[in-house]
Protein backbone atom coordinates (compact mmCIF):
# COMPACT_ATOMS: atom_id res chain seq x y z
CA UNK A 1 0.00 0.00 0.00
CA UNK A 2 2.75 2.47 0.94
CA UNK A 3 4.53 1.95 -2.39
CA UNK A 4 1.26 2.44 -4.25
CA UNK A 5 0.60 5.66 -2.38
CA UNK A 6 3.92 7.11 -3.55
CA UNK A 7 2.86 6.51 -7.18
CA UNK A 8 -0.22 8.70 -6.69
CA UNK A 9 -0.44 12.43 -6.23
CA UNK A 10 -3.17 12.84 -3.64
CA UNK A 11 -4.13 15.85 -1.59
CA UNK A 12 -5.21 15.57 2.05
CA UNK A 13 -8.85 14.60 1.48
CA UNK A 14 -7.97 12.24 -1.36
CA UNK A 15 -5.41 10.51 0.85
CA UNK A 16 -8.04 10.15 3.58
CA UNK A 17 -10.47 8.63 1.05
CA UNK A 18 -7.75 6.23 -0.11
CA UNK A 19 -6.77 5.16 3.41
CA UNK A 20 -10.35 4.74 4.68
CA UNK A 21 -11.38 2.76 1.60
CA UNK A 22 -8.39 0.45 1.98
CA UNK A 23 -8.99 -0.05 5.70
CA UNK A 24 -12.70 -0.76 5.24
CA UNK A 25 -11.92 -3.19 2.41
CA UNK A 26 -9.55 -5.05 4.72
CA UNK A 27 -12.20 -5.22 7.44
CA UNK A 28 -14.79 -6.62 5.05
CA UNK A 29 -12.44 -9.23 3.60
CA UNK A 30 -10.96 -10.48 6.88
CA UNK A 31 -14.03 -10.26 9.12
CA UNK A 32 -16.33 -12.12 6.72
CA UNK A 33 -13.59 -14.68 5.99
CA UNK A 34 -13.22 -15.54 9.67
CA UNK A 35 -16.94 -15.29 10.40
CA UNK A 36 -17.67 -17.80 7.63
CA UNK A 37 -15.25 -20.28 9.23
CA UNK A 38 -17.03 -19.95 12.56
CA UNK A 39 -20.53 -20.20 11.09
CA UNK A 40 -19.77 -23.29 9.02
CA UNK A 41 -18.04 -24.93 11.99
CA UNK A 42 -21.16 -24.19 14.07
CA UNK A 43 -23.42 -25.70 11.40
CA UNK A 44 -21.18 -28.77 11.38
CA UNK A 45 -21.62 -29.23 15.14
CA UNK A 46 -18.74 -27.28 16.71
CA UNK A 47 -19.85 -24.47 19.05
CA UNK A 48 -16.33 -23.36 20.03
CA UNK A 49 -16.39 -20.16 17.96
CA UNK A 50 -19.86 -19.26 19.25
CA UNK A 51 -18.82 -19.84 22.87
CA UNK A 52 -15.85 -17.49 22.37
CA UNK A 53 -17.97 -14.75 20.81
CA UNK A 54 -16.50 -15.12 17.32
CA UNK A 55 -19.82 -15.45 15.47
CA UNK A 56 -19.96 -11.68 15.24
CA UNK A 57 -19.61 -8.92 12.66
CA UNK A 58 -17.73 -6.86 15.26
CA UNK A 59 -14.28 -6.41 13.67
CA UNK A 60 -12.58 -6.17 17.07
CA UNK A 61 -13.55 -9.81 17.67
CA UNK A 62 -11.56 -10.94 14.63
CA UNK A 63 -8.74 -8.53 13.90
CA UNK A 64 -5.15 -8.86 15.01
CA UNK A 65 -3.56 -5.42 15.49
CA UNK A 66 -0.11 -6.42 14.21
CA UNK A 67 -1.66 -8.33 11.33
CA UNK A 68 -3.57 -5.27 10.17
CA UNK A 69 -0.56 -2.95 10.55
CA UNK A 70 1.52 -5.42 8.56
CA UNK A 71 -1.08 -5.54 5.78
CA UNK A 72 -1.33 -1.75 5.63
CA UNK A 73 2.41 -1.24 5.34
CA UNK A 74 3.85 -4.34 3.63
CA UNK A 75 0.82 -5.85 1.88
CA UNK A 76 0.73 -9.05 3.94
CA UNK A 77 -1.25 -9.55 7.12
CA UNK A 78 -3.55 -11.78 9.11
CA UNK A 79 -6.58 -11.88 11.39
CA UNK A 80 -7.18 -13.94 14.52
CA UNK A 81 -7.93 -17.51 13.40
CA UNK A 82 -11.37 -18.66 14.48
CA UNK A 83 -11.03 -21.43 17.10
CA UNK A 84 -12.36 -24.70 15.70
CA UNK A 85 -12.46 -28.14 17.32
CA UNK A 86 -12.95 -30.73 14.55
CA UNK A 87 -13.66 -33.42 17.17
CA UNK A 88 -17.06 -31.78 17.65
CA UNK A 89 -18.03 -32.14 13.98
CA UNK A 90 -20.84 -34.54 13.24
CA UNK A 91 -18.76 -35.72 10.28
CA UNK A 92 -15.06 -35.15 10.96
CA UNK A 93 -13.67 -35.15 7.40
CA UNK A 94 -16.63 -33.39 5.83
CA UNK A 95 -16.57 -30.73 8.54
CA UNK A 96 -12.88 -29.96 7.99
CA UNK A 97 -13.39 -29.66 4.24
CA UNK A 98 -16.43 -27.41 4.53
CA UNK A 99 -14.79 -25.13 7.11
CA UNK A 100 -11.60 -24.95 5.03
CA UNK A 101 -13.54 -24.01 1.89
CA UNK A 102 -15.84 -21.51 3.57
CA UNK A 103 -13.36 -18.65 3.87
CA UNK A 104 -12.06 -19.00 0.33
CA UNK A 105 -15.56 -19.25 -1.14
CA UNK A 106 -16.69 -16.23 0.89
CA UNK A 107 -13.83 -14.09 -0.44
CA UNK A 108 -14.39 -15.21 -4.03
CA UNK A 109 -18.10 -14.38 -3.75
CA UNK A 110 -17.27 -10.97 -2.26
CA UNK A 111 -14.75 -10.38 -5.05
CA UNK A 112 -17.42 -11.28 -7.60
CA UNK A 113 -19.97 -8.94 -6.02
CA UNK A 114 -17.60 -5.98 -5.74
CA UNK A 115 -16.27 -6.55 -9.27
CA UNK A 116 -19.89 -6.37 -10.48
CA UNK A 117 -20.45 -3.07 -8.65
CA UNK A 118 -17.14 -1.72 -9.94
CA UNK A 119 -17.87 -2.77 -13.52
CA UNK A 120 -21.38 -1.32 -13.70
CA UNK A 121 -21.05 1.72 -11.45
CA UNK A 122 -17.33 2.56 -11.24
CA UNK A 123 -17.38 4.54 -14.47
CA UNK A 124 -20.31 6.64 -13.29
CA UNK A 125 -18.60 7.89 -10.14
CA UNK A 126 -17.35 11.46 -9.99
CA UNK A 127 -13.66 11.02 -9.19
CA UNK A 128 -13.26 14.75 -8.72
CA UNK A 129 -15.31 14.55 -5.53
CA UNK A 130 -13.98 13.01 -2.33
CA UNK A 131 -17.05 10.80 -1.91
CA UNK A 132 -16.89 9.57 -5.49
CA UNK A 133 -13.18 8.83 -5.18
CA UNK A 134 -13.77 7.03 -1.88
CA UNK A 135 -16.49 4.89 -3.45
CA UNK A 136 -14.24 4.02 -6.40
CA UNK A 137 -11.33 3.09 -4.13
CA UNK A 138 -13.65 1.01 -1.93
CA UNK A 139 -15.02 -1.01 -4.86
CA UNK A 140 -11.60 -1.43 -6.43
CA UNK A 141 -9.81 -2.45 -3.23
CA UNK A 142 -12.63 -4.75 -2.12
CA UNK A 143 -12.47 -6.54 -5.46
CA UNK A 144 -8.71 -7.07 -5.48
CA UNK A 145 -8.27 -7.74 -1.74
CA UNK A 146 -10.97 -10.42 -1.62
CA UNK A 147 -9.58 -12.17 -4.69
CA UNK A 148 -6.08 -11.87 -3.26
CA UNK A 149 -7.09 -13.35 0.11
CA UNK A 150 -8.99 -16.20 -1.57
CA UNK A 151 -6.09 -17.15 -3.85
CA UNK A 152 -3.54 -16.90 -1.05
CA UNK A 153 -5.56 -19.21 1.20
CA UNK A 154 -5.75 -21.79 -1.60
CA UNK A 155 -2.01 -22.47 -1.22
CA UNK A 156 -1.48 -25.98 0.23
CA UNK A 157 0.79 -24.65 2.96
CA UNK A 158 0.12 -25.00 6.68
CA UNK A 159 -1.77 -23.29 8.30
CA UNK A 160 -3.69 -22.00 5.26
CA UNK A 161 -7.12 -23.29 4.26
CA UNK A 162 -5.74 -24.97 1.16
CA UNK A 163 -3.50 -27.18 3.31
CA UNK A 164 -6.27 -28.08 5.75
CA UNK A 165 -8.54 -29.07 2.85
CA UNK A 166 -5.83 -31.19 1.21
CA UNK A 167 -4.74 -32.76 4.49
CA UNK A 168 -8.29 -34.00 5.10
CA UNK A 169 -7.78 -36.42 2.19
CA UNK A 170 -4.39 -37.64 3.44
CA UNK A 171 -3.26 -39.75 6.35
CA UNK A 172 -1.84 -37.97 9.38
CA UNK A 173 1.47 -39.78 8.96
CA UNK A 174 1.79 -38.64 5.33
CA UNK A 175 5.28 -37.15 4.85
CA UNK A 176 3.98 -33.99 3.17
CA UNK A 177 1.50 -33.40 6.00
CA UNK A 178 4.15 -33.95 8.66
CA UNK A 179 6.61 -31.68 6.83
CA UNK A 180 4.04 -28.90 6.63
CA UNK A 181 3.11 -29.19 10.29
CA UNK A 182 6.79 -28.74 11.15
CA UNK A 183 7.96 -26.22 8.56
CA UNK A 184 4.80 -24.71 7.05
CA UNK A 185 5.37 -21.32 8.66
CA UNK A 186 8.90 -21.14 7.28
CA UNK A 187 7.79 -22.27 3.81
CA UNK A 188 5.06 -19.65 3.84
CA UNK A 189 7.49 -16.92 4.78
CA UNK A 190 9.89 -17.95 1.99
CA UNK A 191 7.05 -17.89 -0.54
CA UNK A 192 5.98 -14.43 0.59
CA UNK A 193 9.45 -12.88 0.21
CA UNK A 194 10.28 -14.55 -3.11
CA UNK A 195 10.04 -12.00 -5.97
CA UNK A 196 9.01 -14.74 -8.41
CA UNK A 197 6.07 -15.71 -6.22
CA UNK A 198 5.07 -12.06 -5.86
CA UNK A 199 5.01 -11.62 -9.64
CA UNK A 200 3.04 -14.82 -10.25
CA UNK A 201 0.64 -13.95 -7.43
CA UNK A 202 0.08 -10.45 -8.83
CA UNK A 203 -0.79 -11.80 -12.27
CA UNK A 204 -3.02 -14.49 -10.76
CA UNK A 205 -5.08 -11.85 -8.91
CA UNK A 206 -5.18 -9.66 -12.01
CA UNK A 207 -6.24 -12.66 -14.11
CA UNK A 208 -9.18 -13.51 -11.85
CA UNK A 209 -10.27 -9.85 -11.85
CA UNK A 210 -10.25 -9.84 -15.64
CA UNK A 211 -12.19 -13.10 -15.67
CA UNK A 212 -14.87 -11.54 -13.47
CA UNK A 213 -15.03 -8.43 -15.67
CA UNK A 214 -15.38 -10.61 -18.78
CA UNK A 215 -18.32 -12.30 -17.09
CA UNK A 216 -20.04 -8.96 -16.46
CA UNK A 217 -19.45 -7.89 -20.07
CA UNK A 218 -21.86 -10.64 -21.08
CA UNK A 219 -24.74 -8.69 -19.56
Amino acid sequence: MIYYLFTLQLNGMQFLAFFLAYAISLLIAFVLHELSHGLVAYWCGDKTAKAMGRLSLNPFKHLDAWGMVSFLFVGFGWAKPVPVNPLNFRNYKKGIRLVSCSGVVTNFVLGLIFSCLLFFFGGRLNLNSTIGLFAYFLLSFSTSLNISLALFNLLPIYPLDGFNFLASFLRTENKFVQFMYRYGGLVLMIFIILPVFDIIYHYAVFGVEELFFKLWRLF
